[in-house]
């Protein structure tokens, strides 16, 4: 493994200095900044920096970010068995036992052990810029990520809380269908119903329902819930409650969580989970939903490897190919920059 110091990057911050990591939530409610990430299976890392200065993400150095191959990528799930994954949760829609899940696949590729994910930020920063970009560099803690999430999962300012739901996608406006519409707002319901548990009572609002947002190669559907927490509930409350995202889980959740478990093959990680800051010294904070999201899994006694996530919300109306078209259009643009075959400013990458 190369000698890389810790690191994290929120926009225009970086942190440098590592004091202390623990997985205890109670942490984000104490003092410092903390970067956190909050695995999909529930696995929280929560690391506190010294040093916090602004600084805009470098420029890409050419050679200093080697990705794999565009042919080297594996998937989690091909296409027969997504598809197929898509039919069995329609048949869990038909038996009454959910109305909506997520289905995901995890793709992989080998890269070199030197390899720097604060490397791959730069150049996502340029191909692929997001609202909710971030890089945690803890190699001694096994974190090393870098996102480019456009989804904003928990944002909280003192007692305010706001989370911006995802759901719907098209390479245009005019390709959102009625099924998109549909599914935000049964994820809208959900979050409500998760934040109102560590809300007041009659604090959670909806100020947008299904707005349009472009972004890069692509638009989405966004809503955003707003809610005040209760005297006495923090970070540790708040996750609980809250945690893994609704808007990649599904509804029922507890229900949706199960039909993943059994068809999903590969542990999502990073990806699905929260990704953000925590300055607990001014109370606020801010976690993206982990997708959009590279990894490096140090696992292999031989080397390193490089994950993405991708996925997409099944009801009853999903198409199976049209599912599958959905997460291949999700990774398109990120797997190019990651591989080298995107090029968005005209310099080498």
């Amino acid at each position: 493994m190369p000698h890389l110091p810790p690191l994290a990057r929120f926009g225009d911050r970086v942190a440098t200095g590592l004091r202390d990591v623990t997985d205890d939530p109670a942490a984000l409610d104490s003092t410092g900044f903390w970067a956190v990430c909050a695995d999909f299976e529930g696995r929280l890392t929560c690391a506190r920096f010294a040093d916090v200065r602004a600084e805009p993400v470098p420029a890409p150095v050419p050679g200093r970010w080697r990705g794999p191959a565009p042919g080297e990528w594996t998937s989690s799930l091909g296409h027969a068995a997504y598809t197929a994954g898509v039919r069995r949760i329609r048949e869990h829609i038909a038996a009454g036992e959910v109305y909506q899940a997520n289905l995901c696949r995890v793709l992989s590729a080998p890269v070199a052990p030197d390899s720097d994910v604060d490397a791959l930020t730069a150049l996502l920063a340029r191909g692929n810029p997001a609202p909710y970009a971030g890089t945690i560099r803890l190699p001694g803690h096994g974190v090393e990520l870098a996102t480019a999430s456009p989804e904003l999962f928990l944002r909280r300012a003192g007692a305010l809380v706001e989370s911006g739901p995802i759901k719907g996608t098209g390479r245009t406006e005019a390709d959102l269908l009625e099924k998109d519409y549909a599914e935000n707002v049964m994820i809208v319901d959900l979050v409500r119903n998760d934040i109102g548990r560590v809300c007041a009572t009659g604090s959670v609002t909806v100020p947008d329902l299904c707005a349009v947002e472009k972004h890069p190669g692509l638009v989405h559907l966004v809503s955003t819930v707003r809610g005040e927490l209760r005297a006495g509930a923090g970070w540790p409350q708040l996750l609980t409650a809250a945690f893994p995202p609704g808007s990649v889980t599904g509804a029922p959740k507890s229900s949706a969580l199960r039909i993943i478990e059994a068809l999903e093959t590969a542990p999502r990680g990073p990806y699905c989970g929260g990704i953000g800051w925590v300055d607990a010294d001014r109370g606020t904070g801010e976690l993206a939903v982990g997708i959009r999201t590279f990894w490096l899994d140090r696992s292999r006694t031989s080397g390193a490897t490089l994950r993405f996530g991708t996925g997409a919300g099944i009801t009853w109306g999903s198409d199976p190919e049209a599912e599958w078209r959905e997460t291949e259009l999700k990774a398109s643009r990120l797997l190019a920059i990651a591989s080298g075959t995107y090029n968005a400013s005209g310099e080498e990458s």
